[in-house]
């Protein structure tokens, strides 16, 4: 079998010195594939890409067991700048744009840490404006004023200009309508098709995200409770019943769902 392009082997992440979040989380992304990481509140999603892109050290977090793999070399005591320039950029959740900049200004942001000639870096711009047309015609609109649809936008856009190899996308669908977030998916799906970039994305919104997935994990309590290709994950009848809020009676609500039996089920 060939190396995945991130493995993430067994890690347990504490904040604070005494807060254990994830428990023995294990995970791989293959190269030129995209991986949801699904869960609700608190599973423990943007820890472990926090993990990853090491940024946890910012929130009083730190891996304690386990390890963390890029094209077989381990990372996580890197600085989140080395990432980068190997190759790894989180989009993090709420979009981050700098508000006061105008679009095109966050945008160049992206290509800061890179040693690139001017033309090049107008050549990405105009690929990125080739991929998200929209804001090409909001580019000289300060963030700050732009739809929250718009603003991720600039994030992801922001994040190809430093020419990754992977991206780190934290809930992307975020109080965003489903009609942008679609179009948000769809966009993700052509960067993975054309610009081979790998995508590991954590999302609550399991129907849309395994949608576009190749492969799937389910966290629950920091640990991994399910896990498997995105199609198989969506056919799964505990899926369709916790997460999806249909089961083989018909569709119901997330409030009628007993905790202990998704536990006992998976967890046993």
């Amino acid at each position: 079998m060939t190396t995945p392009l991130l493995s993430v082997n067994g890690i347990e992440v504490i904040y604070n010195h005494v807060i254990l979040v994830l428990k023995g989380v294990s995970l791989n992304v293959p190269e030129g594939k995209i991986v949801a990481i699904l869960g609700g509140n608190g599973a423990g999603k943007t820890t472990t890409l926090r993990a990853v892109s090491n940024l946890l050290k910012g929130e009083r977090g730190e891996v304690t067991k386990g390890s963390i793999e890029y094209r077989g070399e381990k990372v996580h005591e890197l600085s989140p700048s080395d990432l980068v320039k190997r190759g790894v950029i989180q989009v993090m959740e709420g979009r981050h744009c700098f508000g006061h900049l105008t679009v095109e200004e966050n945008l160049l942001t992206g290509a800061y840490t890179r040693k690139a000639t001017r033309s090049e870096i107008a050549a990405d711009l105009e690929k990125v404006y080739a991929y998200f047309p929209r804001l090409k015609t909001r580019q000289k609109s300060q963030s700050g004023y732009t739809s929250g649809g718009e603003q991720q936008m600039t994030a992801v856009g922001r994040a190809l200009m430093s020419k990754p190899n992977m991206i780190l996308l934290d809930e992307p669908s975020m109080g965003l309508a489903p009609q942008i977030v679609e179009e948000i998916f769809e966009i993700v799906r052509d960067l993975n098709q054309k610009e081979k970039v790998s995508f590991l994305l954590a999302e609550q919104n399991t129907t849309v995200a395994l949608r576009y997935a190749n492969f799937g994990y389910i966290l629950e309590n920091g640990r991994v409770v399910m896990e498997g290709e995105a199609k198989n994950l969506s056919e799964n009848e505990d899926v369709k019943e916790f997460y999806l809020g249909v089961s083989k009676a018909g569709r119901k609500s997330f409030r009628d769902v007993k905790h202990y039996r998704r536990r006992k089920r998976w967890l046993a």
